[in-house]
């Protein structure tokens, strides 16, 4: 089969591999008809992420149709099901409290050193993202093995587009669960730095939990609209400075919660900014943290902070002492989907949540180097690349 592979820093290929097949009789095998590039997989595209070897096959958003399954999966052929980029058992004591992406079984046990070593813990599996959380085969490919296929999959309705419910697989879930951790209340103003993806679906999830205002903050103008349409106020970081500019639109007071969507390679001309970015290149430092320590500076006292953007290693200069003093509260981790999957399914079916909006272009599973390039070069106007392996690759 043909499928996305990663073989360095800014080296992504289409490669001719191996067929996936059934290894445990939990696995099933899909067809992908629809999977697409997140921006957390900027993250592996720009080497940020450990333990990549060449030739992992990337991508942990798709969809897809059901060819083949074990003895043990709860899945048919021939269903259309969205697979969570979670890897998750459904029976360890984590699973039980339906915290997924803490699975204890998720990820191989030769692998689970990794995280423990860095974290303390290891997470669950990812699909297509490192051996640090499982090495498993991503969905940016014509085929996927999905272990635990009877605990994860949700199975889609006939008549309903993969435009509507791909993004059930990661992001939207992801910006619900940032709203969610967020706290709100309603009357709540809620603050967003960044209006990528994981930004625009945590503005719209904020709203429908009952925020009375909304401050969208980037620095792509595009972005900055889409969040606008939703009826979210905007910041330009590059033309107001983003403190300020919440104190004044906040009475002095600060925002009632703040959310973080983006995570270790913050953008922007500032003093701390530019000090990470230097300790990165040098290997002194693994993020750049701008955003998180500017969320809670800009936090009102007895705020919350919630945190879905991704982060990796250590970081310094993390204002502990404000956090402490003001008496924030952090929420933060990677999403779990499964839990999430039936009550944001339901939503988008009654039209109370779209998705359809975010997608900027469409793209062969051929053209994906370039979709790749596109995405992290032109990310005012390239919002969200879905890649469609049936389709012919561009002339």
């Amino acid at each position: 089969m043909r499928a996305l592979a990663w073989h360095g820093k800014h080296d992504v290929r289409v490669d001719t591999v191996d067929d996936p097949e059934i290894v445990n009789p939990r696995d099933a095998i899909l067809k992908v008809t629809s999977t697409a590039i997140c921006g957390s997989d900027l993250h592996l595209y720009d080497g940020f992420i450990p333990t990549m070897k060449s030739g992992d096959i990337l991508g942990h958003e798709f969809m897809g149709e059901v060819v083949e399954v074990g003895a043990k999966s709860t899945l048919k052929k021939g269903q259309r099901v969205v697979v969570p980029f979670t890897i998750a058992c459904g029976s360890c004591y984590h699973c039980g409290k339906q915290q997924y992406s803490g699975c204890d079984n998720g990820n191989p046990a030769d692998n689970q050193d990794i995280g423990e070593t860095l974290y303390g813990h290891t997470m669950s599996g990812l699909f297509g993202y490192s051996h640090m959380t499982g090495g498993y085969a991503g969905g940016q490919a014509e085929y996927v093995r999905v272990p635990f296929s009877d605990v994860g999959p949700i199975v889609i309705p006939d008549g309903i587009e993969d435009d509507k419910v791909l993004f059930l697989s990661d992001i939207l879930p992801t910006g619900w669960q940032a709203a969610e951790y967020a706290e709100i209340e309603p009357g709540d103003t809620v603050a967003v730095w960044g209006c990528g993806p994981v930004g625009l679906f945590a503005v719209q999830s904020a709203f429908l939990m009952g925020a009375a205002r909304v401050i969208a903050i980037d620095h792509f103008p595009h972005r900055l609209e889409l969040a606008a349409k939703f009826g979210a106020e905007t910041i330009n970081f590059e033309e107001s400075a983003t403190y300020d500019s919440l104190m004044q639109m906040t009475g002095g007071v600060g925002p009632d919660a703040v959310i973080d969507a983006v995570g270790l390679e913050a953008h922007g001309a500032f003093v701390d900014n530019i000090v990470d970015q230097i300790k990165v290149s040098t290997f002194l430092g693994t993020d750049r943290t701008h955003s998180i320590r500017q969320a809670i500076l800009a936090c009102r006292k007895g705020g919350r902070v919630s945190m879905p953007a991704v982060y990796g290693g250590f970081v310094d200069k993390f204002p502990l002492g404000a956090f402490m003093e003001k008496g924030l509260t952090l929420k933060t981790g990677q999403t779990h989907v499964q839990k999430y999957l039936p009550g944001l399914l339901a939503a988008i079916m009654e039209g109370k949540i779209d998705t359809t909006f975010l997608i900027s272009h469409r793209m062969a599973l051929e053209d994906a180097p370039k979709g790749y390039k596109m995405f992290h070069d032109e990310q005012n106007t390239t919002t969200k690349i879905v890649l469609k392996p049936d389709l012919a690759k561009a002339a």
